[in-house]
């Protein structure tokens, strides 16, 4: 025999974990990818905009008559703040003559050059438009400085920048400005990154996993002691109380699940009532059946036409009392739907006021009708002629010692409403949304009705849902109850037949 196993799913604690971990990952490679392998682009791309930031401004201030002669303050200042050596020359023909310089780099590369080099950059300016830049390698660095200040570099790593900017004053005097920069060695900071980044690493890895365990634990402990009690309402503990407790949306599903046990728990209480009502209903006919079929067999004389007609009474009622089971469970399975046609309301209520003759005339009950005109609706004619026997049966069983009935039809506004009063004990207000429960009686003590079953209200409540009709019950204390139901009106097919 094959057996299936259910995948167990990682718990909450290693999930968040793992996201834990996934978080700290990302960011240690984008550290790791910021840090240590763009280091140098992001230090060289630097360095370039101080460059040419710098050169725009001796620019202006060269441009600028008021300032030419602060050329020397303001070189000064840039090379100190920008770690930076700088030339300003004015051409004077087919010559340049240095008016201002700074030198705050040791081993500048600018003032090692050749003035051959010098004239090799400014004609390069000038062919790239006004400006040029020149990335110094290390192996130039070497050549440039002389032996004094040689750099042991991997040859091809940068050591430095020329940059060459060509301005003019404002009146009309060319004068090149040649910046150097110089580029620190970052191989010591990038292994000390390096380093900084494992510790900082595993230190973030275990913080992950201390904070999972934290937090998993404070969000698993009250979901968890929900799960045992689940398992303990599954089981048929219906009274179970769910605990929330440490966040909101656990106490919401508290909440919603101990109003889920109440209701169960409700259900499971009335459907009990339920089954011990039907079967007292059940018992009872089948007893009396059996105890005067029994009576005709055994005694003689006793095979009279009232026995036969309690035993077909009894009949009648076990076979109303399980044909309304069957109505019932088939309007809420939604196999019985309504076929609606437009029928007399009026008159299918004095058809079933018909059935009631031996009761008003025999048992001493009064039930009247009361309606204006012939009114016409659309629905289920079968389904409405039942709702309004119930209705009626259920104000005899309730009607008290004034045994009266009263059935009143009215029209306003394009509605008709058909309401049914008796005159008996009346039903208490908190009890009122509770009477259209399948399982529910009033004074939660069975006794057998007059008439019916006992089973018509939810039969009426079902049937009105199903046509989308307006119901409801008034009732007080000690004076009586009444139940209603509204339908929109529908003209007759035929318009005469409403004045027959």
């Amino acid at each position: 025999m094959k057996q299936t196993h259910k995948h167990r799913r990682a718990g909450i604690k290693w999930k968040l974990f793992g996201f834990f971990a996934l978080f700290v990952a990302v960011v240690v490679a984008l550290i790791w990818i910021f840090q240590i392998l763009l280091l140098d682009d992001f230090y060289e791309s630097i360095k370039r905009r101080e460059l040419t930031s710098t050169a725009d401004a001796l620019a202006e201030a060269v441009a600028d008559p008021a300032r030419v002669g602060q050329l020397d303050e303001l070189l000064a200042y840039y090379a100190v703040h920008y770690d930076l050596c700088a030339d300003i020359y004015r051409v004077e023909g087919t010559r340049a003559r240095v008016v201002a310089s700074a030198d705050v780099i040791t081993g500048c590369v600018l003032h090692n050059i050749t003035d051959r080099e010098r004239s090799q950059l400014y004609e390069a300016a000038v062919q790239a438009g006004g400006s040029y830049m020149e990335a110094v390698s290390f192996d130039s660095f070497n050549r440039y400085v002389g032996e004094g200040y040689k750099v042991a570099e991997p040859s091809g790593n940068i050591a430095g920048t020329i940059y060459v900017q060509l301005a003019e004053a404002a009146d009309g005097t060319a004068y090149i400005i040649m910046l150097n920069a110089a580029l620190a060695p970052v191989s010591a900071t990038v292994d000390t990154l390096r380093v900084q980044l494992i510790v900082l690493s595993a230190i973030l890895l275990t913080f992950a996993l201390l904070l999972a365990f934290v937090i998993s634990r404070a969000i698993t402990r009250p979901i968890t002691r929900i799960g045992d009690a689940a398992k303990r309402f599954a089981a048929g503990q219906y009274d179970t109380d769910f605990v929330g407790g440490g966040y909101r949306e656990v106490d919401d599903l508290a909440d919603t699940l101990n109003y889920a046990s109440a209701e169960v728990s409700k259900s499971d209480r009335l459907q009990k009532e339920l089954i011990a009502n039907i079967s007292h209903d059940l018992r009872t006919p089948l007893t009396m059946i059996r105890g005067y079929a029994e009576v005709m067999r055994d005694i003689p004389g006793e095979n009279t036409p009232e026995n036969v007609q309690v035993i077909i009474d009894e009949s009648n009622r076990l076979t109303e009392l399980v044909g309304d089971l069957l109505d019932l469970s088939r309007i809420e399975a939604g196999t019985r739907a309504p076929k609606p046609e437009c029928f007399n309301l009026t008159q299918t209520v004095h058809d079933v006021m018909g059935r009631y003759t031996k009761l008003t005339e025999k048992d001493g009950y009064t039930i009247t009708f009361a309606a204006e005109r012939d009114v016409y609706v659309t629905a289920d004619r079968t389904m409405l002629l039942q709702v309004v026997y119930n209705l009626i049966n259920n104000a005899i069983n309730y009607s008290g010692e004034a045994r009266t009935v009263r059935v009143v039809q009215e029209t306003q506004a394009g509605r008709v409403r058909i309401a049914v009063t008796d005159n008996g004990a009346g039903i208490a207000p908190d009890q009122l949304p509770l009477i259209w429960d399948r399982y529910y009686k009033v004074d939660r003590v069975h006794r057998r009705a007059m008439v019916g079953t006992g089973l018509g209200l939810s039969i009426v409540k079902h049937i009105l849902d199903a046509h989308g009709a307006a119901y409801g019950v008034d009732s007080t204390l000690g004076v009586g109850s009444t139940f209603w139901f509204a339908l929109d009106e529908t003209p007759p097919a035929d318009p005469d037949a409403a004045e027959l």
